[in-house]
Protein backbone atom coordinates (compact mmCIF):
# COMPACT_ATOMS: atom_id res chain seq x y z
CA UNK A 1 0.00 0.00 0.00
CA UNK A 2 1.68 3.77 -1.19
CA UNK A 3 1.50 5.81 1.71
CA UNK A 4 0.00 9.50 1.37
CA UNK A 5 2.32 11.94 0.71
CA UNK A 6 2.56 14.58 3.89
CA UNK A 7 3.86 18.11 3.91
CA UNK A 8 7.16 17.20 5.71
CA UNK A 9 8.13 14.36 3.22
CA UNK A 10 6.75 16.38 0.13
CA UNK A 11 9.33 19.49 1.37
CA UNK A 12 11.58 16.20 1.98
CA UNK A 13 11.15 14.84 -1.55
CA UNK A 14 11.41 18.07 -3.13
CA UNK A 15 15.26 18.48 -1.71
CA UNK A 16 16.20 15.29 -3.20
CA UNK A 17 14.97 16.02 -6.47
CA UNK A 18 17.27 19.22 -6.42
CA UNK A 19 20.09 17.21 -5.60
CA UNK A 20 19.60 14.35 -8.32
CA UNK A 21 19.12 17.40 -10.67
CA UNK A 22 22.64 19.06 -9.24
CA UNK A 23 23.85 15.38 -9.73
CA UNK A 24 22.66 14.61 -13.40
CA UNK A 25 24.30 17.71 -14.64
CA UNK A 26 27.74 17.05 -12.71
CA UNK A 27 27.90 13.36 -14.28
CA UNK A 28 27.06 14.40 -17.70
CA UNK A 29 29.39 17.25 -17.57
CA UNK A 30 32.19 15.18 -16.17
CA UNK A 31 31.30 12.57 -18.91
CA UNK A 32 31.16 14.91 -21.96
CA UNK A 33 28.27 13.24 -23.12
CA UNK A 34 24.91 12.50 -21.93
CA UNK A 35 21.08 13.10 -22.28
CA UNK A 36 20.32 15.98 -19.67
CA UNK A 37 16.70 17.48 -21.11
CA UNK A 38 14.82 14.18 -20.62
CA UNK A 39 16.71 12.85 -17.77
CA UNK A 40 15.55 16.54 -15.81
CA UNK A 41 12.05 16.12 -17.48
CA UNK A 42 11.76 13.27 -15.63
CA UNK A 43 13.45 13.98 -12.17
CA UNK A 44 9.99 14.04 -9.87
CA UNK A 45 9.05 10.86 -11.00
CA UNK A 46 11.75 9.27 -10.05
CA UNK A 47 11.73 10.55 -6.74
CA UNK A 48 8.19 9.89 -5.89
CA UNK A 49 9.08 6.10 -6.84
CA UNK A 50 12.63 5.65 -5.45
CA UNK A 51 11.88 7.79 -2.09
CA UNK A 52 8.19 6.85 -1.35
CA UNK A 53 5.95 4.73 -3.71
CA UNK A 54 8.21 1.95 -4.06
CA UNK A 55 9.66 -1.63 -1.61
CA UNK A 56 13.21 -1.93 -1.79
CA UNK A 57 15.94 -2.91 -0.21
CA UNK A 58 19.08 -1.17 -1.36
CA UNK A 59 21.16 -3.48 0.35
CA UNK A 60 19.56 -6.29 -1.31
CA UNK A 61 18.92 -5.10 -5.02
CA UNK A 62 17.88 -8.61 -5.70
CA UNK A 63 14.96 -9.26 -2.98
CA UNK A 64 12.38 -11.26 -4.17
CA UNK A 65 9.31 -8.97 -2.90
CA UNK A 66 10.89 -5.58 -4.11
CA UNK A 67 9.53 -3.67 -6.99
CA UNK A 68 10.41 -3.37 -10.34
CA UNK A 69 11.35 -0.14 -12.34
CA UNK A 70 12.12 -0.24 -16.14
CA UNK A 71 13.44 2.77 -17.44
CA UNK A 72 12.34 2.13 -21.03
CA UNK A 73 13.76 5.58 -22.60
CA UNK A 74 17.01 4.33 -21.46
CA UNK A 75 19.03 7.09 -22.89
CA UNK A 76 17.65 9.09 -19.45
CA UNK A 77 19.92 7.01 -17.49
CA UNK A 78 21.49 9.49 -15.68
CA UNK A 79 18.13 9.99 -13.57
CA UNK A 80 18.20 6.66 -12.88
CA UNK A 81 22.00 6.26 -11.47
CA UNK A 82 21.16 9.45 -9.61
CA UNK A 83 18.29 8.02 -8.19
CA UNK A 84 20.04 4.90 -7.17
CA UNK A 85 22.94 6.40 -5.85
CA UNK A 86 21.24 8.40 -3.44
CA UNK A 87 18.80 5.55 -2.30
CA UNK A 88 22.03 3.55 -1.49
CA UNK A 89 21.98 1.09 -4.39
CA UNK A 90 25.86 2.06 -4.60
CA UNK A 91 28.30 4.86 -3.61
CA UNK A 92 27.61 8.13 -5.32
CA UNK A 93 31.18 8.18 -6.18
CA UNK A 94 30.37 6.09 -8.78
CA UNK A 95 28.68 8.82 -10.59
CA UNK A 96 31.67 10.37 -11.83
CA UNK A 97 32.30 7.30 -14.05
CA UNK A 98 29.39 7.59 -15.92
CA UNK A 99 29.89 6.68 -19.85
CA UNK A 100 33.49 5.65 -18.75
CA UNK A 101 34.23 1.85 -20.08
CA UNK A 102 35.31 0.54 -16.84
CA UNK A 103 32.83 1.70 -14.68
CA UNK A 104 29.44 0.39 -13.54
CA UNK A 105 27.28 3.12 -14.96
CA UNK A 106 26.72 3.10 -18.85
CA UNK A 107 25.02 5.03 -21.40
CA UNK A 108 22.07 3.41 -21.20
CA UNK A 109 21.11 0.98 -18.12
CA UNK A 110 23.45 -2.26 -17.67
CA UNK A 111 21.36 -4.80 -15.66
CA UNK A 112 24.31 -7.41 -15.31
CA UNK A 113 26.70 -4.13 -14.34
CA UNK A 114 24.56 -1.99 -12.32
CA UNK A 115 22.82 -2.64 -8.90
CA UNK A 116 19.46 -1.87 -8.81
CA UNK A 117 18.83 -1.83 -12.49
CA UNK A 118 16.27 -4.22 -13.57
CA UNK A 119 16.48 -4.48 -17.22
CA UNK A 120 18.91 -3.26 -19.70
CA UNK A 121 17.24 -0.74 -21.78
CA UNK A 122 17.93 2.10 -24.81
CA UNK A 123 16.54 0.07 -27.57
CA UNK A 124 12.65 2.37 -27.70
CA UNK A 125 10.23 0.60 -27.90
CA UNK A 126 11.21 -2.16 -25.54
CA UNK A 127 10.97 -1.85 -22.34
CA UNK A 128 6.99 -1.89 -21.66
CA UNK A 129 6.90 -5.37 -23.16
CA UNK A 130 9.83 -6.06 -20.08
CA UNK A 131 7.30 -4.53 -17.75
CA UNK A 132 4.48 -6.18 -18.64
CA UNK A 133 6.41 -9.89 -18.55
CA UNK A 134 7.49 -8.78 -15.11
CA UNK A 135 4.38 -7.99 -14.55
CA UNK A 136 2.60 -11.13 -15.86
CA UNK A 137 5.35 -13.23 -13.81
CA UNK A 138 4.54 -11.99 -10.79
CA UNK A 139 0.48 -12.78 -10.89
CA UNK A 140 1.66 -16.28 -11.77
CA UNK A 141 4.25 -16.73 -9.38
CA UNK A 142 1.58 -15.37 -6.84
CA UNK A 143 4.06 -12.25 -5.68
CA UNK A 144 2.42 -9.33 -4.38
CA UNK A 145 4.84 -6.76 -5.85
CA UNK A 146 4.68 -4.22 -8.40
CA UNK A 147 6.32 -2.96 -11.62
CA UNK A 148 6.65 0.33 -12.39
CA UNK A 149 7.81 1.90 -16.33
CA UNK A 150 8.57 5.07 -17.43
CA UNK A 151 7.96 5.63 -21.10
CA UNK A 152 9.42 8.46 -23.57
CA UNK A 153 6.53 10.25 -25.54
CA UNK A 154 8.52 9.98 -28.82
CA UNK A 155 8.98 6.33 -27.65
CA UNK A 156 5.63 5.57 -28.13
CA UNK A 157 5.52 6.12 -31.43
CA UNK A 158 6.58 2.74 -31.79
CA UNK A 159 4.75 -0.04 -32.61
CA UNK A 160 5.94 -2.57 -29.81
CA UNK A 161 4.57 -0.59 -27.47
CA UNK A 162 0.96 -0.52 -28.35
CA UNK A 163 1.52 -4.67 -28.52
CA UNK A 164 2.42 -4.33 -25.23
CA UNK A 165 -0.63 -1.94 -24.01
CA UNK A 166 -2.56 -4.31 -25.42
CA UNK A 167 -1.19 -7.45 -23.79
CA UNK A 168 -1.08 -5.64 -20.51
CA UNK A 169 -4.88 -4.79 -20.53
CA UNK A 170 -5.77 -8.14 -21.90
CA UNK A 171 -4.04 -9.86 -19.04
CA UNK A 172 -5.17 -7.39 -16.64
CA UNK A 173 -2.54 -6.47 -15.50
CA UNK A 174 -3.50 -4.35 -12.46
CA UNK A 175 -0.12 -4.45 -10.86
CA UNK A 176 1.42 -2.72 -14.03
CA UNK A 177 2.14 1.10 -13.25
CA UNK A 178 3.76 3.28 -15.99
CA UNK A 179 4.48 6.71 -16.26
CA UNK A 180 4.47 9.01 -19.82
CA UNK A 181 7.55 11.31 -19.87
CA UNK A 182 5.12 13.64 -21.85
CA UNK A 183 8.11 16.67 -22.53
CA UNK A 184 7.01 17.03 -26.13
CA UNK A 185 9.93 16.94 -27.74
CA UNK A 186 12.47 14.13 -29.04
CA UNK A 187 15.79 14.31 -30.50
CA UNK A 188 14.42 15.42 -34.22
CA UNK A 189 12.29 18.39 -32.36
CA UNK A 190 8.42 18.55 -31.26
CA UNK A 191 6.29 15.88 -31.32
CA UNK A 192 3.43 17.39 -33.06
CA UNK A 193 5.75 17.75 -36.38
CA UNK A 194 7.99 14.37 -36.27
CA UNK A 195 5.10 12.23 -35.37
CA UNK A 196 1.91 13.46 -33.27
CA UNK A 197 0.72 11.18 -30.60
CA UNK A 198 -2.20 13.26 -29.84
CA UNK A 199 -4.25 13.05 -28.04
CA UNK A 200 -2.92 10.70 -26.06
CA UNK A 201 -4.36 9.95 -23.01
CA UNK A 202 -7.77 8.68 -25.33
CA UNK A 203 -5.55 6.48 -26.82
CA UNK A 204 -4.50 4.71 -23.55
CA UNK A 205 -7.89 4.72 -22.19
CA UNK A 206 -8.95 3.39 -25.65
CA UNK A 207 -6.68 0.70 -25.23
CA UNK A 208 -8.31 -0.53 -21.89
CA UNK A 209 -6.03 1.15 -19.40
CA UNK A 210 -7.39 2.92 -16.37
CA UNK A 211 -5.44 6.57 -17.56
CA UNK A 212 -4.65 9.83 -16.09
CA UNK A 213 -3.55 13.17 -16.71
CA UNK A 214 -1.21 14.96 -14.28
CA UNK A 215 1.61 17.35 -13.73
CA UNK A 216 4.41 15.26 -14.09
CA UNK A 217 6.98 18.06 -11.51
CA UNK A 218 4.29 17.79 -9.17
CA UNK A 219 5.22 15.30 -6.14
CA UNK A 220 2.26 15.18 -4.86
CA UNK A 221 -0.25 14.62 -7.81
CA UNK A 222 2.45 12.05 -8.80
CA UNK A 223 1.88 10.02 -5.64
CA UNK A 224 -2.19 10.56 -5.86
CA UNK A 225 -1.73 9.08 -9.42
CA UNK A 226 0.34 5.91 -8.59
CA UNK A 227 -2.21 5.43 -5.37
CA UNK A 228 -4.99 5.23 -7.41
CA UNK A 229 -4.10 2.47 -9.66
CA UNK A 230 -7.35 0.11 -9.69
CA UNK A 231 -8.25 -3.60 -9.78
CA UNK A 232 -8.35 -5.65 -13.55
CA UNK A 233 -6.92 -2.70 -15.28
CA UNK A 234 -3.05 -1.38 -15.77
CA UNK A 235 -2.65 2.00 -15.49
CA UNK A 236 -1.27 4.89 -17.23
CA UNK A 237 -0.08 8.17 -15.59
CA UNK A 238 0.51 10.53 -18.63
CA UNK A 239 2.51 13.15 -17.12
CA UNK A 240 2.89 16.10 -18.74
CA UNK A 241 6.69 18.00 -18.37
CA UNK A 242 8.90 20.35 -19.30
CA UNK A 243 12.33 18.86 -20.61
CA UNK A 244 15.56 20.67 -19.25
CA UNK A 245 13.47 21.30 -15.92
CA UNK A 246 14.95 22.92 -13.36
CA UNK A 247 17.53 25.38 -15.68
CA UNK A 248 16.74 28.00 -17.69
CA UNK A 249 18.55 27.48 -20.51
CA UNK A 250 17.96 24.17 -21.02
CA UNK A 251 14.07 24.21 -20.77
CA UNK A 252 11.97 23.03 -23.39
CA UNK A 253 14.93 23.42 -25.58
CA UNK A 254 15.37 20.36 -28.22
CA UNK A 255 18.81 21.08 -28.67
CA UNK A 256 20.00 19.58 -24.92
CA UNK A 257 18.55 16.00 -25.75
CA UNK A 258 21.92 15.15 -25.59
CA UNK A 259 24.36 17.20 -25.07
CA UNK A 260 27.03 17.86 -22.28
CA UNK A 261 26.96 21.47 -21.16
CA UNK A 262 30.16 23.54 -20.65
CA UNK A 263 32.64 23.84 -17.49
CA UNK A 264 30.62 27.34 -17.37
CA UNK A 265 27.16 26.32 -18.16
CA UNK A 266 27.32 23.81 -15.30
CA UNK A 267 28.10 25.80 -12.99
CA UNK A 268 25.40 28.67 -14.05
CA UNK A 269 22.89 25.37 -14.13
CA UNK A 270 24.19 24.56 -10.35
CA UNK A 271 23.73 28.28 -9.23
CA UNK A 272 20.13 28.22 -10.67
CA UNK A 273 19.51 24.60 -8.73
CA UNK A 274 21.44 26.23 -4.98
Amino acid sequence: MIPPLDEDKRLRLEEVAREMRRRILEMIAEAGSGHPGGSLSAVEMVTALYFHIMRLRPEDPLWPERDRFVLSKGHAAPVLYAALALRGFFPPEELRGLRRIDSILQGHPDMKKTPGVEMSTGSLGQGLSTAVGMALAGRMDGKGYRVYALLGDGEIQEGQIWEAAMAAAHYRLDNLVAFLDFNGLQIDGPLEQVMSITPVADKWRAFGWHTVAIDGHDLQEIVEAARGAVAGRPTMIVARTVKGKGVSFMEDEVGWHGKAPSREQLEQALRELT
